[in-house]
């Protein structure tokens, strides 16, 4: 991808396969930048891998130690228990009926800490699938986004 602005470039491969023999939904996420990496993995969900440059790799947990407060609203379990797909959605939704009281209400301003996807991030979401199917249509060459 080409930047956009002043934006860092950042080189990205996507592999996607409904029929992979042996990975039944196998989403694994890695994504390496100047301060580090991190890495995700849908079969494990409550567990997202840091790696700091220069630093040992350190396990961040669900609503845990250094999460966000907005991690500790939408975990609907304990820690230890697994929790994922169904949750998400129940988590937009949620999110999304808070936006709705707070909108009407005087005033209608959302608040900052609401977490779901807007339509512009559904947009995004598309156009960075467009780049990347273009990309590899042209041998992974860069591809504006």
């Amino acid at each position: 991808f080409k930047p956009v602005g002043n934006k860092h470039p950042a080189k990205g491969m996507i592999w996607a396969s409904q029929v992979a023999p042996g990975h039944e939904n196998g989403l694994k996420l890695r994504i390496y930048g100047s301060k580090g990496g991190l890495e995700w993995v849908q079969a494990d969900p409550n567990y997202l891998w840091y790696t700091p440059f220069g630093q040992p790799k350190q396990l961040l947990t669900r609503a845990g130690a250094g999460a966000m407060p907005v991690a500790a609203r939408v975990s609907r379990v304990p820690s230890g228990h697994p929790e994922g797909y169904l949750e998400g959605f129940a988590n937009i939704y949620q999110e999304a009926a808070r936006a709705i009281r707070a909108a009407r209400k005087k005033g209608g301003k959302l608040a900052k800490d609401v977490a779901f996807p807007t339509i512009a991030d559904g947009v995004e979401g598309m156009a960075f699938i467009e780049a990347c199917v273009k990309s590899s249509r042209k041998n992974g060459a860069w591809t504006r986004l």
